[in-house]
């Protein structure tokens, strides 16, 4: 039984695939040939990443800004003191979809994530649609999440980080901060894994900071009713109202029982992006160990840290203080007085921030550079520079990121980053069932407990989630996927190197 030289994973041989014209859609990538590819010379990534590297940038991914804010707004607005239950609640279905991940990296340690698991389980169709729908999540994670690390600097700086275009007016640090971790990207993978590591510990001084001073006004008494009394909240009406309101024509809840509910499904966005650390599996060190560490490792971590703040702040002022659609971390500390947390809670967001969109640029150009080099996108675009990286597609990703942030106003449109993880999420739950069944024969670093049960649980829970999400970003999504579909029958038909047997 042959082994790759890198991974030393055993491949045994592979299985006769699906052939003819229509089902060629629906013909999958085999595990094995995935894995011969990542030793082609003139597209190989480095192996330069370690379990620590990963779990570093699982941390750097998952706690941004949201950290200080988001915490503040569902207490105050839905779930009250019971908002550290709702991150436990998140973390708990997240960690479901995180154990399906970790099988997936450990089986198949390719680049591109669950592009590459899906290509394995449904097909080339279903593999170039969840590629089509991360390129638009990671393209505007990286651009939204820019604008807001430039409004963090507007206040640390005195004043915003624009300049006025004629009648335009152009976000100067959020392209800047593009550009300079595009160049960070090109460099090296251990070079930027060095750096996020650093805003990391930048990021975890200041919540350590934060938590410290918090305590010293923590009152238990704050925290009861834990689970305030319910409450109607109105959640929008026509298309910006939930999916689910729309279908059951129920109005939200806010507090009490259906309020912490709400409040899980809102939190459990504040934990996507670590599946961007899957997309690394290629650069990996013995992936089919340190990726389902790295990806775990940093969901716990997390989850401490998400819960830990939550209670602080909660049991440092009423929840009742902090229904304001502007609260922070910083109104309970400025409540007390305490008006210089304000500029430390700044500097911890320009931290938090900077790795949330250098992770996330990262998993684009994986994602990309996967989909290149299976022809699905011009082959070209997947060749490595000398430092083994994707230097062709690092520069074209920060040239439109940096476009997009510098000059468009996104608004709801953020929300897309939501839908397209989630559904990213249910097809690589899905895909252990199909593996599990299809080649059971496949060497597996890591196992998913109790399946079929966890997959199960991970794909209901997601579409609960996505249900949770507006009609509007819903409708914009089938739109993103119907010009998906037309670009791949245009191109990727034709060029995919499943097709044409790599001529």
């Amino acid at each position: 039984m042959p082994r790759t030289e890198e991974t030393g994973l055993a491949i045994p041989e592979p299985v006769q695939q699906v052939t003819g014209r229509w089902n060629g859609l629906f013909r999958t990538k085999t595990v094995e040939q995935s894995i011969r590819d990542t030793d082609e010379p003139d597209v190989k990534l480095r192996r330069d990443l370690t379990a620590w590297d990963l779990t570093f940038f699982g941390v750097a991914v998952v706690v941004g800004a949201g950290i200080f804010t988001l915490t503040a707004q569902i207490a105050g607005q839905t779930a009250g003191p019971s908002v550290s239950a709702a991150f436990v609640i998140a973390a708990v279905t997240c960690g479901l979809t995180a154990l399906c991940y970790a099988e997936f990296a450990s089986t198949v340690p390719v680049a591109g994530s669950a592009y590459t698991f899906s290509y394995a389980t449904f097909g080339e169709l279903a593999a170039w649609i969840i590629g089509w729908d991360l390129i638009l999540e990671f393209a505007v994670a990286v651009s939204t999440v820019s604008k807001g690390w430039s409004q963090y600097l507007g206040e640390v700086i005195g004043g915003p980080a624009t300049v006025h275009l004629g009648s335009l007016e152009f976000d100067w640090g959020a392209s800047g901060l593009i550009v300079l971790l595009g160049v960070l990207l090109t460099i090296g993978t251990k070079v930027s894994s060095r750096v996020s590591a650093v805003a990391v510990a930048i990021k975890l001084v200041v919540i350590a900071v934060v938590v410290i001073v918090g305590l010293r006004y923590f009152n238990a008494s704050n925290l009861s009713p834990y689970i305030p009394p319910a409450e109607h909240s109105n959640t929008g009406q026509g298309v910006h109202q939930s999916l689910f309101s729309w279908i059951s024509g129920a109005g939200g809840s806010a507090f009490g029982p259906y309020g912490l509910l709400a409040a899980a499904s809102l939190v459990f966005f504040a934990f996507i992006g670590f599946d961007v650390v899957a997309t690394t599996a290629e650069e990996t060190r013995d992936p089919q160990r340190n990726v389902p560490r790295g990806i775990l490792g940093s969901l716990v971590i997390v989850t401490i840290l998400y819960v830990t703040v939550s209670l602080v702040l909660t049991g440092m002022v009423p929840y009742t203080k902090l229904s304001g659609e502007n609260a922070t971390l910083a109104t309970a500390f400025a409540i007390h007085g305490v008006t210089w947390a304000k500029n430390i809670i700044s500097i911890g967001a320009l931290a938090g921030l900077t790795t949330v969109v250098m992770v996330m640029y990262l998993g684009q150009t994986r994602v990309l550079y996967a989909m290149a080099r299976d022809g699905l996108l011009p082959r070209s675009l997947a060749r490595t520079g000398s430092k083994g990286t994707p230097v062709r597609i690092t520069a074209i990703v920060g040239v439109v990121c940096a476009l997009l942030a510098g000059f468009v106003k996104f608004g709801t449109l953020e929300q897309m980053v939501n839908i397209g993880t989630m559904f990213a999420f249910v097809l690589v739950s899905l895909g252990v069932l199909v593996l599990r069944r299809t080649r059971p024969d496949l060497p597996r670093g890591f196992k998913v407990p109790f399946v079929p049960y966890i997959p199960i649980l991970a794909v209901l829970t997601c579409l609960w989630a996505m249900l949770n999400l507006s009609v509007e970003t819903w409708l914009r999504f089938f739109i993103w996927m119907a010009i998906g579909l037309v670009l791949y029958f245009a191109y990727g038909v034709r060029h995919s190197l499943l097709r044409t047997g790599g001529k």
